[in-house]
């Protein structure tokens, strides 16, 4: 990205003025080296979510922030329903609620080594993974709408999990507002074989370790201390959320001309949010947020399953869930005033901070775990949202590494079979059933997750309180 073209506001916040039909600025955290490697798509994109109607303060882009449909990925915007203020299945994204739970095994590393590889295998058949991948579970139409309506909490009462896991997830374990009858029999027929599944792409399971701390009494109220074995599953509402935006992507790009919105890119497609269209998506996307809840709920129970075959002393318990690509509903502070904004976090991840009502105790008092995913054979890591996160970003953070080149550029410079092999020497077992997805997924594929990290701890937008290295990885 051109440096030219944005004024440093600090070392890691830059700003692009309002200019052209922009409503309001744009602004970006980021290192320098992070924006001088930016593609300028995410410059382009940020400012044409700035002009679209009712967004409040700024377009935001995240560390991480890399080309997207529509929004950047890793792209942050609110907007209020009273000056017309608009919903974009654009800005919310393909996969509705991708998203990160961390559980705590309760082992400690050198108990997992011994039998890593037995492990591997368990987990690898427990949870399919992979393109088009399907499980056990079949869900008749009834079930979806049920499902759909009671997300994770409709898991556990079907005997997926445990009723305490459901403090620990956003919205505990449901979102409020569903409408499965806003969503297509289609996008319902996709799903009806793929709860309990991975699905493909940058989707893991992964056993870890954590490695090191850097806010030893934040970690230790998450429960989290060197040498502690963690589980950590990143997956969405697979074909379910993909139908959905595909879907309402058509029915908003109609709309948009309808009620006069000018749109800068037809890929930021939307609806006002007090519209027939806009409510139906947003109960169609809310209904698509508990089907990620509960996959990833029941995908827990399955890890639970394979743990307890080869380590039944494991315990697995929840440390948090947090998603990534939503739109909802949040009280925030504008011009010293809270308000309900609608906020649209499109490959981003929520970061509340210390004292947050919606954080559970004993978490509460530290702030919210954000969780960040590493690329394949990678770090991870655990921050907490900040205070200064709320008048940064819409207490936003960044919510992985970003892709640093295509999927298809990997797959061509890469060969699935050797990455496993190199991995493998590192002490990091993968278990995948395509060798071009483990391609596609190369480490070097993607920006530096430390330098995405360091950025967002920087900016105040979230803490760093741990570092977790891999130990199995299951990939689709």
């Amino acid at each position: 990205m051109d440096l030219s073209l944005l004024i440093r506001e600090s070392e890691f916040a830059w700003r692009i003025e309002a200019h052209g039909n922009m409503r309001v600025p744009a602004v970006i955290y980021a290192s320098k080296s992070l924006i001088e490697a930016m593609d300028h798509k995410v410059y382009e994109q940020a400012c044409n979510v700035a002009a679209l109607p009712g967004i409040v303060n700024a377009s935001y882009a995240m560390p991480d922030a890399h080309w997207g449909y529509g929004f950047p990925i890793g792209g942050v915007a609110a907007f209020d329903p009273k000056l017309g203020g608009v919903v974009s299945a654009g800005g919310v994204g393909f996969d509705i609620s991708c998203g990160v739970r961390t559980l705590r095994t309760g082992l400690e590393r050198h108990q997992v080594e011994a039998t890593k590889a037995e492990l591997a295998d368990r987990l690898y058949r427990a949870v399919p993974a992979g393109v088009g991948s399907v499980g056990a579970i079949h869900l008749t139409m009834p079930e979806m709408d049920q499902m759909l309506k009671g997300g994770a909490q409709w898991a556990v009462d079907k005997g997926w999990g445990w009723v305490e896991d459901l403090e620990r997830i956003e919205e505990h374990g449901c979102m409020q507002g569903a409408k499965p009858e806003h969503i297509s029999a289609k996008a319902k027929k996709r799903q009806q074989d793929e709860m309990g599944t991975l699905g493909s792409g940058n989707h893991y399971l992964e056993v870890q370790h954590v490695s090191e701390l850097y806010d030893e009494e934040t970690a230790a109220i998450y429960g989290l201390h060197v040498g502690d074995v963690v589980l950590s599953i990143h997956c969405g509402s697979r074909g379910l959320g993909h139908q959905i935006g595909t879907e309402f992507l058509k029915r908003m790009a109609v709309a948009a001309g309808e009620y006069g919105i000018d749109l800068p890119d037809r890929e930021l497609a939307c609806a006002p949010i007090e519209s027939s269209v806009g409510e139906d998506y947003l109960g169609a996307m809310r209904g698509a947020i508990n089907c990620a809840l509960s996959n990833r709920q029941i995908i827990t129970h399955l890890s639970r399953q394979a743990f307890s075959a080869v380590l039944p002393q494991a315990e697995l318990r929840l440390l948090y869930d947090v998603s990534h690509n939503t739109c909802k509903v949040e009280e925030h502070v504008v011009n010293g005033k809270a308000q309900e904004l609608f906020v649209h976090r499109k490959g981003a991840t929520r970061a509340f901070g210390p004292g947050h009502p919606s954080i559970p105790q004993p978490l509460r008092e530290v702030g919210q775990p954000v969780l960040i995913g590493g690329s394949m054979g990678t770090h991870s890591f655990v921050l907490a949202g900040t205070k200064g996160s709320e008048h940064k970003a819409f207490s936003s953070a960044c919510h992985g590494a970003g892709r640093a080149m295509s999927r298809r550029a990997a797959s061509k410079r890469w060969r699935g079979r050797s990455l496993i092999d190199d991995l493998g020497d590192q002490g990091i077992v993968i278990r995948s059933p395509s060798f071009r997805g483990v391609a596609e997924e190369a480490p070097g594929a993607y920006k530096d997750v430390t330098e995405v990290v360091d950025a967002a701890d920087e900016a105040d937008l979230a803490r760093k309180v741990a570092k977790l290295e891999p130990m199995i990885c299951i990939k689709g």
